[in-house]
């Protein structure tokens, strides 16, 4: 099948099988196209709606977001995950002020420059929002080329992209080009799928190399397996008679950047000598709670949640902004990670029974 009479396959699916009512196809500006993009990786488009809508009500164009403080742009994210990007998305949006008067540049090499925005991504917002002629190569579009062309090997091997690259560059028509690069993405996303594709519906089917060859289950390959290696920490719940529980914003970078999580130390230490040197806090530890798991894509962590009684506190925790007493009465909806967002939630549950233990069911 040649490069046209796929475009028009594709497109045909598309006009008959598309979606066309996404939240981001209604006014397909670069910058509602970028948001959306955005929060499509690594994220499925069931989960993204609601977030992006929340989102675009706040942050209606570029110059608002950049001028929001960085807890309430992780505020608004807060649920997603991979919290990276909400932060490129604000430190873009930033530079964009700064740089080019408040607008995206619709220039695929001058968009890679922008932090967070990659080959892919850049296509999309051209493609989608500027009808340019740009390829795509999201998870979805990898896995539909892998499995067309029959493409040995893990589609994020460099020789193997390389190969993907050049057939969605190919393919891609000179026409209509938003409709086809959402077409490409539907169809990765809702007939290709990872597991029990649905070939029967594909209208690429009858020239499909993998399909051919009987070998849809097994392109394209996975990614070679590896263990995941185990972290450890100590959550420290540390609460006042009142029911306040210290919060400690987080360092940019890394794990939950930029959120307020729980003081950590590590298991060994001594809880009562680390809250007086760090924190200047006199506190009573009361019985660690069940040990929670939250994996990552590179590491799995196990969290031992240990609350403690604050009797006395010296100035240390009030230094700055980096601490704030939050009160599980009355949640103000600032930025925190999934874990903590729970145990929050487990304190406040704790307190309306009058002192009983919860554990925490995950």
């Amino acid at each position: 099948m040649n490069s046209a009479e796929f475009g028009r396959r594709v497109l045909e699916w598309f006009d008959a099988h598309g979606r066309k009512q996404l939240p981001w196809q209604e006014d397909p500006t670069p910058y509602r196209v970028w948001v959306s993009e955005i929060m499509l990786q690594q994220t499925q488009v069931a989960t993204v709606i609601p977030y992006y809508q929340r989102f675009m009500a706040r942050f209606p164009d570029i110059r608002t977001l950049a001028a929001a403080e960085p807890d309430e742009v992780l505020r608004f994210w807060a649920g997603l995950g991979y919290y990276a990007r909400a932060r490129h998305l604000h430190q873009t949006a930033r530079i964009l002020c700064d740089r080019h008067d408040g607008e995206l540049p619709l220039d695929s090499a001058t968009l890679q420059e922008l932090p967070g925005i990659g080959r892919s991504t850049a296509g999309a917002i051209l493609a989608l929002a500027a009808g340019q002629r740009q390829a795509i190569l999201d998870g979805n579009v990898k896995r539909l080329l892998a499995r067309f062309a029959a493409i040995e090997g893990w589609p994020s091997q460099s020789r193997v992209l390389a190969t993907l690259w050049d057939l969605a560059e190919r393919h891609t028509p000179t026409e209509r080009v938003a409709d086809y690069t959402q077409a490409m993405m539907d169809l990765g996303a809702t007939v290709c799928t990872p597991r029990q594709p649905r070939c029967e519906t594909c209208p690429l089917a009858e020239a499909c190399a993998a399909r051919q060859q009987g070998r849809v289950a097994e392109l394209p390959a996975s990614r070679p397996r590896r263990d995941l290696p185990v972290r450890t920490t100590r959550m420290l719940l540390l609460r006042t008679m009142d029911g306040e529980v210290l919060l400690e914003r987080r360092p940019p970078a890394g794990i939950w950047g930029g959120l307020w999580s729980f003081p950590e130390c590590t298991l060994e230490s001594d809880i009562v000598d680390w809250c007086r040197d760090r924190l200047g806090l006199t506190v009573i530890v009361e019985r660690p709670w069940t040990v929670v798991r939250h994996s990552f894509s590179h590491f799995h962590l196990d969290i031992t949640p240990t609350p403690a009684q604050v009797t006395g506190q010296g100035g240390l925790v009030m230094e700055g902004e980096r601490f704030v007493w939050y009160n599980t009465r009355h949640p103000d909806g600032r930025g925190v990670a999934t874990p903590v967002r729970r145990l929050l939630a487990a304190l406040a549950s704790e307190l309306r029974n009058d002192g009983n233990q919860r554990w925490l069911e995950w």
